[in-house]
């Protein structure tokens, strides 16, 4: 069982940033493959980025890429989600998520789930 749990979420102006983090208890954390999904109100979970057990390679989808940058520690069981040049459409829940599987890719066949941190963009 891995538990994980978001913060760093908030209400932010348009054009600025927060910094997202997710603590797992896991002490075999660096082993998975972890991932950031959003779900704003009255649409399905979407991917948002992921990042394999090493850091070594990271994926992002179209909407964030080169404004959202996901890392991790493996030392502090964390992963982060960097997220500059704010808009209004990024406002959603975001959760973090963990699988054993090492394929770093879009999909939302993820083990385990947070319970989510709220961002909200204003304009």
């Amino acid at each position: 069982q891995v538990q994980l749990v978001e913060s760093g979420g908030g209400l932010v102006q348009a054009g600025g940033s927060l910094r997202l983090s997710c603590a797992a208890s896991r002490r075999t954390f660096s082993t998975w493959t972890m991932g950031w999904f959003r779900q704003a109100p009255g649409k399905e979970r979407e991917f948002v980025a992921a990042i394999s057990g090493s850091g070594s390679v990271t994926y992002y989808a179209d909407s964030v890429k080169g404004r959202f940058t996901i890392s991790r520690d493996n030392a502090k069981n964390t992963v982060y989600l960097q997220m500059n040049s704010l808009k209004p459409e990024d406002t959603a829940v975001y959760y973090c998520a963990a699988r054993l599987s090492p394929v770093v890719g879009p999909s939302t066949d993820y083990d385990y789930w947070g319970q989510g941190t709220q961002v909200t963009v204003s304009s």
